[in-house]
């Protein structure tokens, strides 16, 4: 670590010192609403919850005894599916003119320190898409890619999973249908396989009568007489 610069948990007097860093951040990400809210009080809010809960933690760096970047992590485990204990990373900057002076490498060991105090196995980070500065720090530092995070609106999700839901009904709604048709239509053609049979024989009675008809009433060919 460089001289002059120092990591330290954050104390209350850090809070507007945080909140200014935390929104530095969010007007340089080109998705700041992911990051953080815009509402200063909120803010302050939130960083004090995170550093109050269990496993929370909120790092600040200081460079010359001004506040320079921060690090917001939490313990996690061991939980429902899993016995280890990781370390997630849910945001770290160093402010852009004191970048380059190590900063962010000691927010890392001061995490790292954390970690390894409290027996977790891994570290995760998430940085935000289009953060490519910070996805390259975390790459130098060996961070590989181990999931794929995908966001949407709440909104959006609720018109998409409606529009779904209605054509799923629609399609329900036509297989019901055509099973009704199908099942009518081999009622259809067992009907007339069981009204064929007795329409034959009464065809066949028909011609039997005809043919006897005919047998009786034919001149024996013995019948015929001659003049001399």
């Amino acid at each position: 670590m460089r001289p002059g610069i120092q990591v330290r948990p954050a104390q209350a007097p850090d809070l507007e010192a945080l909140v200014d860093l935390c929104l530095e951040a969010r007007a340089e990400a080109g998705v700041g609403v992911q990051l953080c809210s815009d509402d200063r009080g909120r803010l302050r809010e939130q960083l004090a919850v995170l550093g109050s809960v269990e496993g929370g933690r909120v790092l600040v760096a200081t460079c010359d005894g001004a506040p320079a970047g921060l690090l917001l992590c939490r313990l996690m485990g061991p939980g429902l599916f899993t016995d280890a204990t990781v370390l997630g990373l849910e945001a770290v900057f160093v402010r852009h003119d004191l970048r380059r002076r190590g900063i962010g490498h000691a927010l890392l060991q001061a995490a790292t320190a954390l970690a390894d105090e409290a027996g977790a196995t891994e570290v995760f980070a998430a940085p935000l898409p289009g953060a490519r500065g910070m996805q390259r720090f975390f790459a130098r530092l060996g961070f590989a890619p181990a999931a794929a995070h995908r966001h949407v609106s709440t909104a959006a999700l609720q018109r998409r999973l409606t529009q779904d839901a209605g054509a799923l009904a629609g399609a329900r709604g036509a297989a019901a249908r055509g099973l009704e048709d199908l099942i009518e239509r081999r009622r259809r053609a067992r009907e007339r396989a069981g009204a064929e049979p007795a329409g034959e024989v009464r065809q066949v009675r028909s011609m039997s009568m005809h043919v006897r008809r005919a047998v009786q009433t034919r001149r024996p060919s013995g019948s015929s007489t001659t003049t001399s």
